[in-house]
């Protein structure tokens, strides 16, 4: 090893003094994404867990492993219902990840890899209740229980805004509500990544943007990034003091300081992701069967030092390799969400270079379930799966059941009834069976306000509604508030505001991409009167046609009364049109307190029509 080297490796272990490696890095030119590069041949074609090989190592090998999740969601408890098995697997909640990562931790370690734990963002935010009354404190809490060591932020870590993440990350008792659980909060003991969330007024990172592991004394290091389109899908009143940066140009940045102190292996945890497509019909947890989505153009854009890639953000599990600046090969992950897959990827490095010489990568199932004899799962209910008691890590479920018991008086109060399961999946038109039910407690919630109709936004339905469900012990078809708030968890208030018959069309045609800025496809949910057409290959500000409210065309220069919750009344999700409203008013209570209003308000809630809305093309 080469004295200068060895300097740096020196220099390296100190990177605690982080204004140091900021001051370098402020000075270095940002490196934009590279231009066209050489067709790679198809990395997708054999549908087998990935495997990379890089280089025959020169001066020995060294062996280790990453686990890594995403998009956790503050799933403390296993996933119910349609969400409750990947791939016909029932798995998920975090004593049995826990026991998971124990295990694979323990496999790694008998062939002489040393593990790193590492998350790729959404950890927090839409939480179910067991985690959101606590303001997450909960999820870190588990989060340092189980292991985690590193993890980049995702849009969700700013869903009460960027004073709440430091505090969520550094510790103490939260601004107005205290110490809920009266043991005080100590914060993260894991990294939090956020390269490319600059502070307005310093244009530094509000959060370490980098890590550095060794791994049996070669360095690996670790950059973390969320999506630079987090502000169009959070509450833009949370952030207002933050810019979100490219990146590729973050990473590549960030990546060129690590590789001036010496480090030739880097791991990009990016909140960021793309998806499976069929065929196959269902494929497989570690396949990259018909690969696409945004993370492609951002790995083609990497150095190539960056050879592992995890992702997040789209809630799809694959396991990829794509080409990165150089035309090689880069490992690309994603564990799908709400811990109930982990991939398990190992690695080996060159002692003399410090670069990867091979990666491979693959998802394991955090099964929870009990096996029948034919191989099939129990279940004590249609599609409610038995659970295993023997995969239980008791750590993790003594902390668990902590938080569980004190919420367990509000989550189980039952607060209505459903005649059927109400599911969230939209339907060819861009409307669901839960979307419409929520709109129409919306508009219920506020007719006493003169409102009309109200619209809700798709990705602010978190979950199904399960008829056999009975998480507290209630009754088939009964709902508790803790699931009505798995529905909507995010505390949204509620407000009408007026709108003319041109501004609502205007809002409506800004559901597609190429009008006023839209750059993602949103098909807003509609209470019941309101109907309209779409047709999406149209030119943009044309789309929509037959826009009616109770049978009677929408006049344009008509007022009308508009629900919707304040993230989409402040623009979020790319909805500017409807910022030009007027006479806001803010109903009492937030956004769950409608629905429960409305599943309590007599008989049975029966699934929406989904058939509000109609689809041309």
């Amino acid at each position: 090893m080469t004295p200068p080297r060895s300097r740096g490796r020196a220099l390296l272990r100190h990177l605690a003094a982080p204004a140091l490696a900021l001051a370098v890095v402020a000075s270095l030119p940002a490196t934009g994404r590279p231009g066209p590069q050489p067709a790679a041949t198809d990395p997708t074609a054999g549908l087998a867990p990935v495997a990379v090989s890089y280089a025959t190592p020169t001066g020995g090998e060294v062996k280790g492993n990453f686990l890594s999740y995403n998009d956790f969601h503050g799933a403390i408890d296993p996933p119910g219902g349609s969400g409750a098995a990947v791939n016909g697997t029932p798995a998920g909640g975090v004593e049995y990840l826990a026991t998971w990562l124990k295990k694979l931790r323990a496999d790694a370690a008998a062939e002489g890899r040393r593990t790193t734990t590492v998350g790729a963002g959404d950890l927090i935010g839409a939480t179910p209740l067991v985690s959101a009354a606590f303001h997450d404190e909960p999820t870190i809490e588990l989060m340092d229980e189980v292991g985690l060591e590193i993890s980049s932020v995702g849009n969700h870590e700013f869903d009460e805004g960027v004073a709440e993440l430091i505090r969520i990350n550094k510790g103490g008792c939260h601004p107005v509500d205290g110490c809920q659980d009266s043991d005080g909060f100590a914060g993260a003991k894991f990294t939090y990544l956020a390269a490319n969330t600059l502070d307005r007024k310093t244009g530094l990172p509000i959060l370490p943007p980098v890590d550095v592991k060794f791994v049996d004394g070669v360095p690996v290091g670790f950059v973390g990034v969320t999506l630079e389109g987090t502000p169009g899908i959070v509450n833009p009143a949370g952030i207002a003091s933050v810019r979100f940066a490219d990146e590729v140009r973050t990473a590549n940045k960030w990546g060129g300081l690590l590789k001036l102190f010496g480090i030739r292996a880097m791991v990009l945890l990016v909140h960021e992701g793309g998806a499976q497509s069929p065929p196959p019909t269902a494929p497989g947890v570690s396949d990259c069967a018909n690969f696409s989505g945004p993370i492609v153009d951002i790995v083609r854009g990497l150095r190539p030092e960056f050879g592992l890639v995890v992702s997040g953000h789209t809630h799809r599990f694959y396991s990829c390799s794509l080409p990165n600046s150089s035309g090689a090969q880069s490992v690309v992950t994603s564990a799908g969400s709400n811990g109930q897959l982990i991939t398990d990827i190992d690695y080996s490095l060159d002692r003399r270079t410090g670069r990867f010489t091979g990666i491979s990568a693959r998802n394991v199932v955090v099964e929870n379930g009990v096996r029948n004899p034919d191989g099939s799962w129990q279940q004590s209910a249609p599609g409610v799966y038995v659970r295993n008691p023997e995969l239980v890590d008791a750590g993790a479920k003594a902390l668990a059941d902590k938080y569980r018991a004190a919420v367990a008086p509000i989550a189980n109060r039952v607060v209505g009834r459903i005649s059927a399961d109400i599911v969230r999946d939209a339907r060819p038109n861009g409307e669901s069976p839960l979307g419409d039910v929520i709109a129409d407690a919306q508009l219920a919630y506020t007719k006493g306000d003169g409102a009309q109709l109200a619209l809700m936004n798709p990705g602010g339905v978190r979950a199904s509604l399960s008829y056999a469900a009975s998480a507290g012990g209630e009754a088939p078809g009964e709902v508790t508030y803790g699931e009505a708030f798995t529905v909507q968890p995010f505390n949204n208030l509620v407000v009408t505001q007026t709108l003319t018959g041109a501004q609502l069309k205007s809002v409506l045609e800004q559901q597609f991409v190429g009008y006023q800025g839209q750059t993602t496809q949103r098909i807003l949910q509609v209470s019941a009167g309101l109907t309209y057409s779409y047709d999406s290959t149209a030119p943009a500000g044309s789309r929509i046609s037959a826009l009616a409210l109770n049978g009677v065309p929408v006049e344009p220069a008509a007022g009308y009364r508009v629900t919707t919750n304040d993230f989409l009344a402040n623009g979020g999700d790319g909805f500017t049109a409807l910022t030009a409203g007027t006479g806001r008013t803010t109903a009492p209570g937030f956004d769950v307190d409608a629905l429960v209003a409305y599943l309590g308000a007599g008989a049975p809630v029966v699934p929406g029509p989904a058939d509000r809305i109609t689809r041309l093309g």
